[in-house]
């Protein structure tokens, strides 16, 4: 009796699979995603399968592990440099320069061996054009115009290039699947076949994704796991990139790397510790304006965080925050209102990141509350401090990590002043030159303000 193909839906969002098609998908929410996908029935018996395993002293290893990218700020993010056979997810809005990127990538590692650039979007001469307005050496750099999952595989197994970029997944397609490019099936299959096939012919992969509305990349999430490195492109300032590593298994995670769009491509800023500063002039600050530290990977940055305190307009409140969660920005103005004695709940609440990077961090948030509160009292902070610290429910000052690391980069900055935890200022208090203010409490802080001049303090 011959075996018939079984029939099942999956989520074109999460990849969440179901026997039966379902109008709201019960894993991620989203309305009619479920697609139809026909799989061939499980083997049963496990015949003509033989394997056998091996010891990992018997596994040759590389002489070189990694690679350079010859871009400095990518090789950081990635961890030092391109991993030999390792598969990455590059993802960002339209237009924010992956493309050129990958191109810049594609030219810079030809000198080592041969690179391929799989473009499934634009044509031969469109990706020809952005290279000569990038510059780049033609000559140096391969490039196959298709989508069918078999022919990139073929082209990888017989030229066996050392670098291949594949733009985008979305667009890649095989026979062996009835679903359109782009669905979940095809995205998995293809995902899954060209990194094997990458590894086996031991070249690295970037692979250019596409994201939704909320910033995530489009796909199931498994596409994710599947990869070794995850990175998101974040547009900031003055035509400014960052890009973060949001997984990566041979390095750091939630490193970051600053690029400057110009008219050569993406180049990297050497010097970013005041990226996310304005310029300050005779440490003059305006209401609603602190610095904080914040710590991604191995960098330390001072960020000037901005507030806006106004009534509000209608008979709900609003707390608008794109850098910074909002549910942190409520948490600490309820905080506030609660230890500090500020009136916050008919008002609305603007928080804003100069720079424009994402902060995620929990040690933000006592310079959050100084800066709401400057906005809401129209009181200048001093504009040669920092804040450092997280804060409890119960108004408490708390340490966060890496403080003697913070309070260095604040003091290469020339700040003269660090508002923190009294258990941090006792710990730190002989490894630096900047004066500490320890607080126990919220209101400790707020009330420690103008006291321009002072010796360190500490409270217990």
């Amino acid at each position: 009796m011959a075996k018939t193909e079984a029939v099942r839906y999956v989520c074109s969002m999460c990849g969440h699979s179901s026997p039966k098609w379902l109008g709201r998908c019960p894993s991620c929410g989203e309305w009619n995603s479920f697609t139809e996908e026909k799989t061939a029935p499980a083997s049963r018996g496990g015949k003509n399968v033989s394997s056998s395993s091996q010891s990992l002293s018997s596994i040759p290893v590389e002489n070189e592990f990694r690679f350079s990218s010859g871009i400095s700020e990518l090789d950081r993010v990635l961890g030092g440099g391109i991993v030999h056979g390792s598969s990455v997810l590059v993802g960002g809005e339209p237009g924010i320069g992956k493309s050129t990127l990958m191109l810049q990538v594609c030219h810079l590692c030809s000198a080592r061996g041969l690179v391929l650039y799989v473009s499934g979007e634009e044509s031969a001469s469109q990706v020809r054009q952005r290279a000569e307005r990038l510059g780049l050496d033609l000559e140096r750099i391969n490039i196959l115009c298709e989508t069918h999952l078999e022919a990139i595989c073929h082209v990888i197994r017989t030229e066996k290039p050392q670098l291949v970029v594949i733009d985008s997944l979305q667009t890649i397609m095989s026979e062996e699947f009835s679903s359109v490019p782009g669905s979940v099936p095809q995205m998995r299959g293809s995902c899954l076949e060209i990194n094997t096939v990458a590894k086996q012919n031991g070249c690295s992969v970037f692979f250019i994704g596409h994201v939704t509305k909320e910033g995530t990349i489009a796909g199931p999430k498994i596409i994710e796991h599947m990869v070794d490195t995850v990175l998101y492109f974040e547009e900031s300032e003055l035509d400014n990139r960052l890009i973060r590593a949001s997984k990566n298994r041979f390095g750091a995670a939630d490193e970051i790397g600053i690029f400057e769009m110009g008219q050569n491509g993406l180049t990297p800023i050497k010097d970013p510790s005041s990226f996310f500063i304005s310029k300050r002039e005779n440490n003059e600050l305006s209401p609603g304006t602190a610095y904080a530290t914040i710590s991604e990977g191995s960098r330390t940055f001072v960020v000037e965080i901005q507030a806006l305190v106004t009534d509000a307009k209608s008979s709900y409140t609003r707390v608008f925050s794109e850098k910074i969660d909002s549910q942190r920005i409520m948490r600490t103005a309820a905080i506030l209102e609660r230890h500090a004695g500020l009136r916050l709940s008919d008002r609305d609440i603007y928080i804003n990141v100069a720079g424009g990077i994402r902060v995620n961090e929990v040690s933000v948030e006592l310079a959050v509350a100084a800066a709401i509160y400057s906005a809401f009292t129209g009181k200048s902070l001093d504009g040669d401090a920092v804040w450092m610290g997280e804060l409890s429910l119960s108004g408490e000052v708390r340490p966060v990590s890496y403080g003697e690391r913070r309070l260095k980069a604040a003091d290469d900055m020339g700040f003269k002043k660090a508002y923190l935890a009294s258990s941090m200022a006792v710990a730190l208090g002989d490894k630096t030159k900047i004066n500490l203010f320890g607080c126990k409490k919220i209101s400790d802080v707020l009330r420690q303000q103008g006291t321009r001049g002072a010796k360190i303090t500490y409270e217990f």
